[in-house]
């Protein structure tokens, strides 16, 4: 990572991004941004807010809902030496682009010998919010960990939001920029001057000996809650963000694992062949010996009830239980009291967007 300069401010998740568009978008004239509603009034949560106003509607604009087809002009785009950053705003219709992103976007580099350049950006939400369902609400970055010559990034704070972006944009690759809409209102300090934060390289938010916690996107500031919640009760738990999941700092993740003994995966997807899994697996080939455990969606499609959401999506009082149980296994199971999980941004978020 860089090391920033200039004083840092508090921003939001949303403002952080568009303050790195603007940014970019002012240091190279290949930088455009575009997709469904960028030039809308809300200004997709207000992270393209203004955009259009300082650059004109040739750098920023909306497209027709034909997923597919706009992704083809993208990747185009970036071949002829443009940096699109796409907005798909839903990761579940990114689906509608699979071959596009898949066949195209992650091949042409290798297929034509390293003479074909990709600098694509893809923006999709990942995430609950006011009851989004089966088709609004899903995280399906372990698709995309799965194909070499895609990078995927999944920031947790607006000042990790702002330098990945940066990165994004630089990069000769495809990048799956993931981004949970709970995250949106958080605040934490942002530079004001442009910096990055470059793939490959995990973050240790929290120090402890106990066990550690990867807490992916929005888990990993729901994972900085329950260990919160488990030091109040004696354990110590080390919380790590790994920001990049592809190309992945696996080495800060089991360099922690080896010193704990235990590790506690909480993603934002299923556990099926997921994020987790791969995280364990990678631990697993590395250290002998550590006590695992993943945490994800529950084995069913999302659902849309509030009540049902609580049962499906881990929190900081299940991670906090579930990690008491891996680092006192003798004890018998502990779990916080439900109104001490709630975090403030869940309090306040309001939808729909």
């Amino acid at each position: 990572m860089s090391s920033p300069e200039a004083p840092p401010r508090q921003l939001r998740y949303v403002e952080a991004l568009c303050e790195a568009f603007d940014q970019e978008m002012a240091r190279d004239p290949s930088v455009f941004v575009f997709g469904l509603d960028v030039d809308d009034h809300k200004a997709i949560q207000g992270s393209t807010k203004g955009l259009l106003a300082k650059f004109g509607p040739e750098r920023v604009f909306t497209t027709p809902l034909s997923e597919d087809a706009m992704t083809g002009i993208a990747i185009g785009a970036a071949m002829a030496g443009m940096r699109p950053v796409h907005v798909h705003i839903r990761m579940d219709f990114l689906l509608l682009a699979m071959n596009q992103l898949v066949n195209i976007a992650a091949k042409a580099h290798y297929m034509w010998g390293g003479q074909v350049k990709v600098p694509l950006v893809v923006r999709s939400m990942i995430g609950k919010s006011w009851g989004q369902g089966a088709q609004h609400s899903q995280g399906l970055h372990s698709m995309f960990m799965h194909v070499p010559g895609l990078k995927v990034v999944a920031p947790s704070n607006a000042h990790d939001a702002k330098g990945c972006m940066i990165a994004a944009i630089r990069d000769d690759n495809p990048v799956i920029f993931m981004e949970h809409r709970l995250l949106y209102p958080t605040q934490s300090e942002v530079a004001a001057e442009p910096f990055t934060v470059e793939p490959g390289k995990a973050r240790i938010c929290t120090r402890g000996d106990d066990l550690t916690v990867v807490g992916i996107s929005n888990m990993a500031q729901e994972a900085i809650r329950a260990a919160e919640l488990l030091h109040e009760v004696g354990v110590a738990a080390e919380v790590i963000d790994p920001i990049w999941l592809a190309p992945l700092d696996i080495e800060t993740i089991a360099a922690s694992a080896k010193r704990t003994g235990r590790l506690l995966v909480v993603d934002n997807g299923w556990t099926m062949a997921g994020a987790s899994a791969e995280i364990i697996a990678g631990v697993a080939e590395r250290v002998d010996g550590v006590r695992a455990r993943r945490m994800g969606f529950a084995p069913t499609t999302c659902p849309t009830s509030p009540w049902l959401e609580e049962h499906f999506y881990p929190n900081p009082g299940t991670i906090a239980a579930a990690a008491w149980t891996l680092a006192r296994p003798a004890e018998k199971p502990w779990a916080p009291s439900p109104q001490s999980t709630k975090l403030a941004y869940q309090v306040q978020f309001k939808g729909p967007f």
